[in-house]
């Protein structure tokens, strides 16, 4: 059986949040429109303490962009983003969500930052979906959501190490670019990885 996995089309990943994603509102529409080929769906949702280690707000003299050791992993620092319980923690309000059989939250640890919707970035904590999916025989996964060269890469490298078979809906992710390429690096290494690269189109 086939899975759509929905990655944090949140508010703060949206133009005018926090951490914004240029363009990431268009891939609302292209996500409402697929979901109906898909009888199983879940979502991802970054779901940040206050107080997570990745801000850089959290560490005197650190700036935006600068990296740290978090708990024995390269951990670049962002901007305050997706505070649980926040209007910029929320799902898109375009974003269908009323098909969706799950939602799991990631990135709650404030000891290590958590972009995979699978495990956290030190794969000590595990977020529990890919027990979920293969208990629902779940077995190919197709990924979209924001932002190709974290969340979504992670999300994908992390389901073809779980064993399914992984799709990426390229035209139904934005990157956060912060080097110019970095969205084209990051489909380079999930295709590297295994993965089938495809557009909406396409299913």
């Amino acid at each position: 059986m086939r899975a759509l996995i929905i990655v944090d089309v949140q508010n703060d990943f949206i133009p005018g949040g926090a951490l914004a994603v240029k363009e990431g509102d268009q891939v609302v529409p292209i996500i409402n429109s697929i979901q109906e080929k898909f009888d199983f769906i879940v979502a991802t949702q970054d779901w940040h303490p206050a107080d997570h280690g990745s801000f850089a707000a959290n560490h005197e003299s650190k700036e935006v962009g600068e990296f740290i050791d978090l708990n024995g992993v390269q951990q670049i620092l962002w901007p305050v983003h997706c505070i649980q319980g926040t209007i910029g923690a929320d799902f898109h309000p375009m974003l269908d969500k009323k098909g969706w059989r799950a939602v799991f939250q990631k990135g709650t640890n404030p000891l290590v930052d958590s972009y995979s919707g699978f495990f956290d970035n030190n794969r000590q904590g595990d977020t529990g979906l890919s027990a979920y999916l293969k208990s629902e025989g779940v077995d190919e996964i197709y990924v979209c959501g924001l932002a190709t060269d974290y969340c979504v890469k992670f999300t994908v490298l992390d389901g073809l190490d779980q064993g399914f078979k992984v799709y990426l809906i390229a035209d139904a992710t934005r990157a956060v670019n912060l080097r110019q390429d970095d969205y084209e690096k990051a489909i380079e290494e999930m295709k590297n990885a295994g993965a089938q690269i495809l557009s909406s189109s396409d299913l």
